[in-house]
């Protein structure tokens, strides 16, 4: 492979483990991969849930960038109605300022919750949402950039830090949001793939140059696991596919330990439902996962893949990436 390769984090919480323990393997796996040369460790928000640790994404990427030197620490993302333009822009105009050149803002516009969260959090429940999206990223976009004539609100620090901002989502808006605004875009293709090759080709056929980004820059969302055999790998993947099973069932908790079989755990239907959710994955042993990812870098021509390998064991965890590295 000759494309980059980056990383997202949702700091998880095990079956058996507790928030303090995954927040030090978020610690762990970003120097690990550091040394490894991926490029960027991003983190994503998301709340209420009893298996992510992640939710105050902000507080989470100056932890991990104070504990490593080269890698790009950003957020997978930051979902922007859920907060006020000013208060992102100061919290990562801190970051950059404290780590310059290293950090990004991913933004979605999504809830990462549920509704009963979201009127917790004080989200906007507006008609125009999606014309209120495009504001605050306005709005962002304006603070984090040179101050201008007459500016009467300001984000310190923040002016003129230059935040790359990157716009995130599974929809055709998001990739038209980004492509007309001039900014790359990250496609959450490792949970919600059905849109996947309409919002790229959407992305880059409204692609409009910026002073950010002078063509078109996209990056396609992977569940990935590596083992040094196909059938460890599918015994690893078994957490996350329970996972997602939970998810259609309502139910939430943390990341199950892996299991000898899912046969018995779901009907057809469920099967059917999880593996579409998790189509745009790649697990198995290390040749197994190349070709899988070749074929999805053939098809999507992504410019950059961000992997998710959500495993309960740290250790088998911090090993895929290893051998994921070595394919680099």
């Amino acid at each position: 492979m000759t494309i980059p390769l980056s990383i997202l984090d949702l700091s998880p919480i095990v079956e058996g483990g507790n928030a303090a323990q995954a927040l030090r393997n978020t610690l762990d796996l970003a120097g690990h991969v550091e040394r490894l040369g991926y490029r960027r460790f991003w983190l994503a928000e998301h709340h209420n849930m009893d298996g992510v640790a992640s939710s105050a994404t902000a507080v989470l990427i100056g932890y991990v960038a104070a504990a490593t030197t080269t890698l790009r620490v950003g957020s997978g993302g930051v979902m922007l109605p859920n907060h006020a333009p000013l208060v992102i822009a100061e919290q990562f105009g801190t970051l950059a300022t404290l780590y310059p050149n290293r950090i990004d803002l991913g933004l979605g516009r999504a809830p990462g919750t549920d509704p009963v969260t979201m009127r917790a959090l004080r989200r906007r429940l507006v008609q125009d949402e999606e014309d209120g999206f495009i504001n605050d990223v306005l709005e962002l976009q304006a603070y984090l950039g040179p101050l201008q004539p007459g500016q009467s609100v300001r984000a310190v620090p923040g002016i003129d830090t230059n935040v790359p901002l990157w716009l995130l989502g599974s929809s055709l808006f998001s990739a038209q949001v980004a492509g007309m605004m001039g900014l790359p875009f990250a496609f959450a293709s490792h949970f919600a793939p059905g849109l996947l090759m309409p919002a790229l080709q959407a992305y880059r056929e409204r692609f409009k140059p910026s002073a950010q980004l002078d063509k078109p820059y996209a990056m396609v969302g992977v569940n990935v696991i590596v083992a040094d055999s196909d059938g460890e790998a599918a015994h690893l993947f078994t957490s996350l596919q329970q996972r997602f099973l939970g998810m259609q069932r309502g139910q939430r908790g943390p990341l199950p330990r892996p299991v000898a079989s899912m046969s018995d755990l779901w009907n057809d239907a469920e099967r059917a439902n999880v593996g579409r959710a998790l189509s745009v994955s790649a697990i198995g042993a290390p040749d197994t996962v190349a070709a899988e990812l070749r074929a999805i870098i053939e098809r999507t021509q992504a410019d950059e893949l961000i992997v998710a390998t959500a495993v309960h064991d740290h250790a088998a965890r911090l090993r895929s990436y290893e051998l994921l590295a070595g394919l680099m």
